[in-house]
Parts: C-alpha cells; structure tokens; sequence
C-alpha cells in the first residue's frame, strides 16, 4: 500500500504542479532545470572553481538579495508614504517614529548604500578577473548600464525624505545636468542645435527641466523622482538583471578563475 507522501504526489493537483520528480540524478536534474521558470537560467552543472568563495566575493548574488530586499521594503513603505510638498517630511518621520514596522525605512536605506557597495564591488571583481572579454563584453556593458541605474536608484531617492539635506542635494546634483553635452543648455554642443536662429536647447527644455519639470526643486520634481524611483528604474533594471543572468547562462556560467 502506498504511503500518504506518495498518493499525494501522485495526485494530478501535485503532477500539474510539480512535471518532473525530485532531481535525484542527473537525468532528472537536467529535466527538472530546462523545463523550469525559474530554474533553467541556471546550468546543470558548473565549475567548481568559478564558485570559490575568494574569486567571486558573492557580491552579484548580494547585490541581487539587496534589490529584493529593497523591492519588498519599498512596496511597503509606499502604503504609507504621500509624494506631497504637504505630506512627504511628515510621513517619513512618521515611518521613522510612529508608524508600526518603523524599521523598514532604515532598512530600506542601508540596504540601498548596502547595494550601492555591492555593485561597484561585483564590477571591480569582473573587471580584475577579465569576465568582459570575449564572449561576455555584452553582459559587461549590461552590468555597467545597471550599475548606472542603482545609482540614480539612489539618486532620486535621496529626495524622498523632503528634508533641507535632501532638497539641497538634488539642487546641485541636478545643477550637473545644465552641463551635459549637447541636451544641456550650458553643455558642449547646445548651441549648435539651432532652427532658424531659436536655440533647441534652453534652461526650459534642457535635461535639467525635464528632470525636475520646473525650474528648481519642488513639488513637479518631487513626483518626477518618486515615479523613476518606485516604477521606471525599478522596471528597467530588473529587465536588464534577466537579461544579466540569462547572458551569464548562455556564456557558459560564471567565469573560470584566469
């Protein structure tokens, strides 16, 4: 007589759950993995070598726990959080002093300096070990356009809490962008973009006003950063990690020590 563990296995609710059984030996391993969602990024087997401890720091795959961490945390603040000139320093103090759970705020923020280290880490560990050389400079240029886009991660969120440090550090932080070439209105090559003597390019249509959507730093900005926080960084970063990873599986794995 079968046992209860293996009727309910056996169960068309498990079978159409679970297609293959426990990965038992290799076989049924590589089964389980190619036809896996989640699984079958990942190679069957691997070399032993590329996952030393002291080659790869852990730093990709704690980077990526830092970026679920700070997805769950920031879901959640946002039930308590108002990108409001009224509400924004005074929910966030709340998040801080009042609110139950208070401590998600301070985790999301040191999660997110935590990550910021991790991924400038895990690019200088790519960059000693040569993993950017042929086959892999595409996967490369994909981590440094991440590594680009956990910055401005940080970035617009350093205006979230609405405080003095914060207001003030975007000022000048986006005082930067008047100088970008030819898309800032103070940058190299702005006033070659010309139609009929009218520059292109002005302090009302430079990439400093379409980041803060107004001449300095208010409530227009405040929503523009809140947005590319919460939903459009988010999103394209986390397109650019599964095509990240899917690249480290078609590359043949992590890199091999040199």
């Amino acid at each position: 007589m079968r046992s209860l563990g293996e009727r309910i296995r056996n169960s068309q609710v498990w079978t159409s759950i679970f297609r293959h059984p426990l990965p038992r030996d290799r076989r049924n391993r590589v089964a389980v993995i190619l036809t896996n969602f989640f699984l079958h990024l990942h190679p069957v087997s691997i070399n032993k070598q590329a996952i030393v401890w002291s080659y790869t720091w852990c730093m990709g795959g704690i980077t990526f726990f830092l970026f679920c961490v700070e997805t769950i945390t920031g879901v959640l603040l946002m039930f308590y959080y108002r990108p409001t000139l009224e509400w924004a320093y005074a929910d966030m103090t709340a998040l801080r002093d009042v609110a139950s759970m208070g401590i998600l705020r301070e985790l999301h923020r040191w999660a997110a300096h935590a990550m910021v280290i991790a991924v400038m880490l895990h690019t200088y560990r790519v960059f000693l070990t040569g993993s950017y050389k042929p086959p892999r400079e595409f996967n490369w240029v994909v981590g440094v356009m991440l590594l680009v886009l956990t910055l401005l991660l940080s970035f617009t969120g350093y205006l979230l809490p609405w405080d003095q440090l914060a207001i003030w550090a975007v000022t000048v932080g986006s005082n930067m962008a008047r100088a970008t070439p030819l898309v800032g209105h103070e940058g190299p090559g702005a006033a070659w973009l010309t139609v009929d003597g009218i520059d292109l390019i002005t302090s009302t249509s430079d990439a400093r006003f379409g980041l803060l959507g107004e001449r300095s730093v208010g409530e227009f900005a405040l929503n523009r950063f809140y947005v590319l926080h919460c939903v459009a960084i988010p999103l394209v970063a986390g397109l650019l990690m599964a095509i990240h990873f899917w690249r480290v599986r078609k590359d043949g794995g992590i890199s091999g020590p040199l």
